[in-house]
């Protein structure tokens, strides 16, 4: 009786220890299961949902082995490991909300540690095994195995444990290289614009703009580029591509992003304080920002404020805008990331609405009251304002909305517009539609900081006065990330988006 009332109560140790466990992983790695199983699932991309399931279920499962087979000190290493990397959230692939707060980690440590507890309770007549060498070293090698398996490109979801170690291994093993000195001649710093801006929208595609933003903007005066192309369907490669800077003609395979000149380094060698604000995160930045790119950056604003984000970014703009002094600023808006119905209250629309009227939605509530803030009182003499999105969407029941391997043209197709001094802008003719690329964004800022305009345009592509020298646009392997990496490039003297 006594045994089978032992058994009873180790069983509900372990089902309790177990029911810890996933209470604090599901809080580490809310985001990450979010974005990377559920809204795939939603999108019906059921294989990279699937891909992400397993390879969440398996680092958990090395993970909960780990924590009961550690020895003491390991464990409390391992733990420390998980409040670090889960706090700090390097996450370079997925567009988070925001990062696991202090509050939530601190839970779901504690959750760890009853977890081991408990299960060391259910196995106190197996004390010889917890405490032996060859128990901890196996659990140490399986803790690590999925590191280890995604440094060899295994596919799936890196679970928020992991963070801290794969990032150290990633850059102790292949630091990346040094960012490239900017070799253009010193420009003319009479004939630059004091305050420049790049705003970049998150998943605003062209049709929406034109339907839901576009016919309140006429009085604002701006320069329409039409239907434009970005430089890929992905956040971060579109990013990387965006600050980089891209030699349209070529660009090939064998082209490091990681070394070119950034637009930071231009903006430096101009006399510009470089500003970064980022409306995705409230910890450190995303989309491979890279640290020889980050140290040319001034100032880092992370500034994920939920609903309201881009509003507080346009005020923050605006307050920079009427002050003194040259910044040049790279601002991501939070946008309307897929779900669409998570960027609204949700009394504004029944939660049944069919999906292009929540992507409308989400955009209208999204850019309210956005330009007319950011504009309020500034000088449009001292200012030049880029407004772009980092890549479309194709908005369609059951299809991805964007990052589709086999990408719509959909996917592509971007807004561009320009609010420029009335003396820069007087000099832009009427432009073609569709004939426009988010590369011709570097050159002319380049143009407007004072350095030559034929080496710009000679270093990367067209001026937006021109159409574009050629398509060009990244999949997800934007950089190389080992020795002999080749990435992901194409281009097109056809548009991506006709």
């Amino acid at each position: 009786m006594r045994g089978g009332e032992g058994m009873n109560r180790n069983s509900i140790y372990a089902g309790i220890g177990f029911g810890l466990f996933c209470i604090g992983y599901l809080l580490i790695n809310e985001q990450i299961l979010v974005q990377a199983i559920l809204y795939r699932a939603a999108a019906s991309d059921h294989h990279s949902a699937l891909i992400s399931f397993t390879a969440m279920a398996l680092q958990a499962s090395a993970l909960l082995i780990g924590l009961i087979f550690l020895s003491n000190r390991l464990f409390w290493l391992v733990v420390i490991l998980i409040g670090l990397s889960a706090v700090t959230n390097l996450i370079f692939s997925q567009i988070l909300n925001d990062v696991i707060d202090l509050a939530k980690t601190l839970l779901a440590l504690g959750l760890f540690v009853g977890c081991r507890e408990l299960f060391r309770l259910c196995l106190r007549r197996h004390r010889r095994l917890l405490s032996a060498q060859p128990a901890h070293n196996s659990a140490i090698l399986l803790v690590l195995l999925p590191s280890f398996a995604f440094g060899l490109g295994v596919p799936g979801a890196i679970a928020a444990e992991r963070n801290i170690y794969n990032f150290a291994y990633e850059t102790l093993a292949t630091p990346p290289p040094a960012r490239r000195a900017v070799t253009m001649p010193a420009p003319n710093i009479s004939k630059s614009v004091e305050k420049i801006i790049w705003i970049v929208d998150e998943s605003v595609s062209y049709d929406a703009f034109a339907r839901l933003i576009r016919p309140d903007l006429s009085g604002f005066a701006p320069i329409d580029f039409g239907k434009a192309a970005a430089m890929a369907n992905c956040s971060a490669p579109a990013h990387v591509a965006l600050r980089s800077g891209v030699d349209v003609l070529n660009v090939n395979a064998d082209t490091d992003l990681r070394q070119t000149p950034s637009i930071w380094a231009y903006a430096n060698k101009a006399g510009y304080k470089t500003i970064l604000i980022d409306g995705q995160v409230s910890g450190p930045p995303q989309n491979l920002l890279l640290p020889p790119e980050a140290s040319k950056i001034d100032e880092i604003l992370p500034l994920a404020s939920g609903m309201q984000t881009d509003l507080k970014i346009a005020q923050n703009l605006n307050d920079r805008l009427t002050s003194d002094g040259k910044i040049f600023i790279y601002a991501v808006l939070r946008g309307v990331h897929f779900q669409y119905s998570d960027h609204y209250p949700a009394d504004l629309h029944p939660a049944d609405d069919d999906l292009v009227k929540q992507y409308d939605t989400a955009i209208r509530y999204s850019k309210r009251d956005f330009f007319s803030t950011l504009m309020a009182g500034v000088d449009r003499e001292k200012a030049a304002i880029i407004y772009t999105s980092d890549h479309g969407q194709n908005v369609e029941e059951g299809v991805l909305p964007h990052c589709s391997t086999v990408p719509e043209k959909a996917e592509f197709a971007i807004p561009l517009l320009a609010f420029l001094p009335p003396t820069v802008a007087e000099n832009f003719p009427a432009p073609e539609e569709s004939s426009h690329s988010a590369s011709q964004i570097f050159p002319p800022t380049l143009a407007w900081m004072g350095y030559d305009r034929s080496m710009a345009t000679n270093a990367y592509d067209n001026i937006l006065r021109q159409p574009t020298k050629k398509f060009v646009w990244f999949g997800r392997a934007v950089i190389p990330l080992r020795a002999g990496d080749r990435i992901d490039v194409s281009g097109s003297h056809e548009s991506l988006v006709d």
